[in-house]
């Protein structure tokens, strides 16, 4: 089975703006790889292009850095895997956000990256004192539904069903299924057909 997810603690780097779509996370050119192997160094490429070096991803203070803070809508857009590969690739381990698309949050815990949102309120703070801080560790713990910085400690959401799979292990189907495989064939020896 695969690692049970019950919390991620490190430094954190904040990317404001909302509707932060797929197709910036990971441009299109990227796409035709076989494996996601070097898609992190790619992550958010041509909006570092365009920032010059000014973009969160490329500050000092962001290198290392396992969780990453968003706003509204974050992973919009097409429904590619790559987007969250990315991320994870380049070190993300967990997202703290207002809100995230739908289908970039089940590609998410398909990879085991926790995906909370926060209040606006707890979500602002959180993004001040990491942004006057980075240093500071932060804590996303899935299991007490909770993200604890120098803000203090703010109440979180996950889904349950979610929440379950990141706290049991059970969010890689694919192990899921390995570790079922016996049980699969003693049912296949069973059915009428073969």
């Amino acid at each position: 089975m695969e690692t049970k997810i019950e919390r991620v603690e490190g430094r954190a780097c904040v990317l404001r703006g909302d509707d932060i779509d797929t197709d910036r996370i990971i441009p299109a050119r990227f796409l035709r790889c076989v494996v996601f192997d070097g898609l992190g160094e790619h992550a958010f490429e041509d909006d570092r292009e365009q920032a010059k070096g000014d973009h969160p991803l490329d500050q000092e203070a962001s290198q290392g850095t396992r969780i990453l803070v968003v706003g509204q809508n974050f992973g919009c857009g097409s429904s590619r895997e790559h987007a969250p590969q990315a991320l994870m690739r380049r070190g993300f381990d967990a997202f703290v956000g207002g809100s995230f698309a739908e289908i970039f949050a089940g590609n998410c815990t398909s990879l085991g990256l926790p995906c909370l949102t926060l209040s606006d309120d707890d979500l602002n703070a959180l993004m001040e004192v990491v942004e006057a801080d980075p240093a500071q560790d932060v804590v996303v713990d899935v299991e007490a539904r909770t993200v604890t910085s120098r803000a203090g400690i703010a109440r979180a959401h996950v889904a349950d069903g979610t929440r379950q799979q990141l706290l049991e292990g059970t969010w890689n189907a694919t192990a899921v299924l390995l570790e079922a495989g016996d049980a699969i064939e003693r049912t296949a020896q069973g059915l009428p057909y073969s």
